[in-house]
């Protein structure tokens, strides 16, 4: 770990100058200076009382978790096919039952549907990327096609289908698959 450019990665963060952090520290810029360029290191004490001026501490400085993966591919996709209901699911953001949304591509072949979802609370989002789909909520019925965007918060029954095929982005938060 570097220890100097995480300090001073903070120190710019919190808006200090290297002197304004050595006067809070009770040490001198040269020092801090020093640090932030790895030609001395601190003692634990002097490290701790640093570290209370940024706003953090030791546990929290040395957490070197890896930052959780932003951009997915198609290799990390995970995919269900339906072949009774003609259908096919592709989870685009793996695990993504631990977020607040969860989105997925839907690929309907014609004749295709889902199967009819269970009332539940939340809010879907779809955007229609090829083709065209009949939205089943409740009673009602809602035609969309390639381009076009729907959303709608999930309290009744509710289904997609297409009689000529089509795929969709499909979002709904909190994930109900």
């Amino acid at each position: 770990m570097d220890i100097g450019h995480k300090i001073k990665e903070l120190r710019v963060e919190k808006g200090l100058t290297q002197e304004e952090l050595a006067d809070r520290s009770e040490l001198s810029k040269g020092f801090i200076s020093q640090l932030e360029r790895n030609l001395t290191s601190p003692s634990i004490a002097t490290l701790v009382d640093i570290l209370q001026c940024l706003g953090t501490d030791l546990k929290a400085f040395f957490n070197d978790t890896e930052d959780d993966q932003i951009v997915f591919t198609y290799d990390d996709y995970f995919e269900k096919i339906d072949d009774p209901l003609k259908n096919k699911i592709e989870w685009i953001i793996p695990n993504a039952q631990k977020c607040l949304m969860e989105p997925i591509r839907l690929t309907l072949e014609p004749g295709g549907r889902t199967d009819t979802d269970m009332p539940h609370e939340g809010e879907e989002f779809g955007y229609v990327l090829e083709g065209e789909i009949q939205l089943h909520i409740g009673t009602r019925h809602f035609t969309a096609k390639k381009g076009d965007a729907f959303s709608y918060r999930p309290a009744q029954a509710h289904s997609i289908s297409s009689e000529t095929g089509a795929q969709i982005l499909w979002i709904s938060s909190p994930p109900n698959f």
